[in-house]
């Protein structure tokens, strides 16, 4: 099948050129994002293959039926940028990769947690400068902190062993209770049980329409003040300028986000010796007790290895017309 990838990365061909040992498949990578200019870019391809920020809304995919597309191939879990009404009623399927080592994201939102709360880019950039003093780096003791998790899907469950690792209490929220999740000591509570109670809270949940700005300025005033608020989920679950004046007034004590409400005009790409017009995250970048990283949780060998080879199969399932195990259909 001919497969047209958006918003390509060297990583990207490097690990499909891999996958496709046998060259079932013939690519054709470009850097471009896909929106509703870039459609003109297809050629003779039947699928296209994009990431988290490319555009699939209702505009786009009466574009990509035009062109003779027949399948969208999301190479990520999350699917809030396609429109899956419009891709039914345009008759085209739509599959993703829903779990590519979940210990990726997990252990990159352990990373961001215990990054801030030990101030170790502090310290670094002091020991670089032979500044070897210890004021102002002093943190807390994860262990014995309540830990509050907002989704327990395959990186949330991840997480939350993580975290009983550490000897917290960890509570958590989702529209299934994990019961191996119960047997091994997490408590299922509601989310305003989680805000009230926790030291600690780490999003993991999809974003929906039931979920954006789930954390906002009435949630964050339920919270305990100098909460620690990790993000590797979608960005669009944190209403970032009410967070912005939690951090200000100090309600929120440290956040630590991978993923940014507005990231789609920024990340992925390099703006070095320019000026970023998003004055929010310029000013959250500012604050001395947030870590900002730009969507790398996922970026591990083992993630991008199965990433590959799961959009694959998902392809060849739906060029031999087989039942396809991770298509996403609306409702």
């Amino acid at each position: 099948m001919n497969i047209l990838f958006f918003s390509t990365q060297p990583y990207d061909i490097t690990y499909f050129n891999q996958a496709n040992t046998d060259n079932t498949h013939h690519f054709r990578f470009l850097e471009y994002p896909l929106n509703e200019d870039n459609t003109a870019l297809i050629k003779d391809e039947t699928a296209v293959c994009i990431f988290v920020n490319d555009k699939a809304d209702a505009a786009v995919i009466r574009l990509l039926k035009e062109k003779g597309i027949r399948l969208i191939a999301l190479r990520c879990a999350g699917f809030n940028n396609v429109d899956l009404k419009a891709a039914a009623e345009a008759g085209m399927k739509v599959v993703r990769v829903p779990a590519y080592s979940p210990h990726a994201v997990a252990e990159h939102a352990v990373t961001l947690l215990l990054a801030l709360n030990r101030k170790i880019y502090k310290s670094y950039n002091r020991v670089r400068d032979n500044n070897f003093t210890l004021s102002g780096l002093e943190g807390f003791d994860v262990y014995g902190k309540t830990v509050g998790v907002i989704g327990t899907g395959n990186i949330g469950a991840v997480f939350c062993r993580i975290m009983l690792g550490f000897g917290c209490k960890v509570l958590a929220h989702d529209v299934y209770n994990n019961q191996e999740l119960m047997e091994a000591g997490v408590t299922y509570v509601a989310p305003e049980t989680i805000m009230a109670q926790s030291d600690i809270i780490s999003l993991h949940c999809p974003l929906t329409q039931d979920t954006k700005h789930l954390i906002n300025a009435h949630t964050i005033h339920q919270m305990k003040r100098g909460v620690t608020l990790i993000n590797t989920s979608r960005g669009g679950l944190i209403d970032t300028k009410a967070v912005v004046e939690a951090l200000k007034n100090g309600h929120i004590g440290a956040l630590g986000i991978d993923v940014y409400e507005q990231e789609e005009q920024l990340f992925f790409q390099n703006f070095s010796g320019t000026i970023i017009q998003d004055d929010v995250l310029s000013r959250l970048t500012t604050f001395p007790n947030v870590l900002v990283t730009a969507h790398q949780g996922f970026f591990t060998r083992e993630a991008l290895t199965q990433i590959a080879e799961t959009t694959l199969t998902n392809i060849a399932a739906f060029e031999k017309n087989e039942p396809l195990k991770n298509e996403i259909t609306q409702g």
